[in-house]
């Protein structure tokens, strides 16, 4: 039965009445948060780098990104792992630290509730950031994870709407550490000595302890973690990741490995991939050649194994690749020693990146690949068959498959 003498209001100081909630507790999420957010930041980063938007249009989904793209590189191409590496932490580490993000902000929401609303201009100042720093954590969050689970939810593009918000929520994130770091340390430090308002002047009996629920919360952070990172290894360990999509898995043999997006998807004609029928346009300064795949064939003939790694968080173990090395094309149409750029351009009719550009340091890497083979055999309709790209450590979206055109040169 309710207390009759019990506050009625969230901004009551006695509302709140768990005793776990405290600045011990809160400190020591916080933590967790300030490593593993500054890691999903980063690693964030990362991977918008590597689809080289400031190359050309087609591969930038956030355009006018002024002062916030000051940090664009080349992307290299090695370790060739390094987007399977970068993009599985980003994704995996994500997932696994939803129940922390929960957990800290269940333990502070009586200061969402706190009036007066500001007492002074420092209280004022973290107040903000706070209501940043949640807001913008929910959606960071949310968004990711519906992007991965559902593939595209929401209006206008995803890209840019993380993008942005990825910039708002961490400038939060940065001004209230340096707002409550000094806190945090001395709690830490001295943590029978530090009260505050989240400490409740009337706690309900504890069900558990403080360190139970760390305990609570790391379990939950760990079945998440292990039904999650298997995305990105072969074997058993895939089938372990019940929350993470996998790609879709075409079925057994040389082919048998994941893919982002199947050819009726994409909307691929059979008649239009067919022997008779498909050219691979090729131009360059030197004019336009248009080769047949028998006549592909005949051209010195590379191998490489790479993995497919997707922006999702999934990727494959390496897959032995065999074709034409995007170099020799660049030199069939006049750039025998420094190949350039490559526009390339898909028979894809449906989906994202059906055009797609590299740098002149992805083709001019060895291992990169117009592929016609993979595993010893021709590839799948699914896989791109009549042919496509493979780049070391390129996104997989970067990767063309139903290769059509290939325009070298300025961008």
């Amino acid at each position: 039965m309710r207390d009759p003498a019990a506050p009625r209001l969230p901004s009551s100081p006695g509302f709140w009445r768990s005793p776990l909630r405290g600045p011990w507790f809160t400190s020591v999420l916080g933590l967790v948060l300030l490593v593993g957010i500054t890691v999903l930041f980063v690693t964030g980063l990362v991977s918008y780098a590597a689809y080289n938007p400031d190359l050309s249009p087609v591969n930038d989904k956030t355009p006018d990104k002024g002062i916030l793209g000051f940090y664009l590189f080349a992307w290299p191409t090695d370790p060739h792992w390094l987007y399977r590496l970068n993009q599985g932490v980003h994704v995996t580490l994500g997932i696994t630290l939803i129940p922390v993000l929960l957990a800290k902000l269940w333990s502070v929401v009586p200061r969402l509730f706190a009036l007066p609303p500001a007492r002074s201009l420092a209280h004022a100042l973290e107040r903000i950031s706070l209501l940043l720093l949640v807001g913008g954590a929910l959606f960071q969050f949310v968004t990711g994870v519906l992007n991965i689970q559902l593939d595209y939810v929401f209006p206008g593009s995803f890209y840019t709407l993380h993008f942005y918000g990825a910039w708002v929520f961490f400038a939060a994130f940065v001004a209230h550490v340096l707002l409550r770091m000094p806190t945090v340390l001395r709690t830490l430090r001295h943590p029978r000595e530090e009260r505050n308002d989240l400490v409740t002047p009337r706690p309900a009996e504890p069900t558990f302890s403080r360190r139970g629920a760390l305990w609570f919360v790391g379990g939950g952070s760990l079945l998440l973690f292990a039904t999650t990172v298997g995305q990105s290894f072969d074997g058993p360990l895939r089938r372990t990741a019940l929350l993470a999509p996998r790609g879709g898995d075409p079925g057994s043999g040389p082919n048998g490995f994941q893919i982002n997006k199947t050819a009726a998807y994409a909307g691929i004609d059979a008649a239009e991939t067919g022997g008779d029928v498909w050219r691979l346009v090729v131009t360059g300064r030197a004019g336009t050649v248009r080769l047949r795949r028998d006549e592909l064939l005949r051209l010195p003939l590379h191998s490489a194994a790479l993995p497919i790694a997707c922006v999702e968080g999934w990727s494959t173990s390496d897959q032995w690749w065999r074709g034409v090395r995007l170099r020799d094309l660049a030199a069939l149409v006049g750039y025998d020693d420094d190949p350039p750029d490559v526009f390339v351009e898909s028979l894809q009719r449906s989906g994202a990146f059906r055009e797609a550009a590299l740098r002149a340091n992805q083709v001019a890497d060895p291992r990169s690949l117009l592929a016609l083979y993979v595993n010893g055999e021709e590839l799948s309709p699914d896989h791109g068959h009549p042919a496509r790209i493979i780049v070391p450590a390129a996104p997989g979206v970067l990767n063309t498959k139903w290769v059509a055109r290939m325009t070298f040169g300025d961008l």
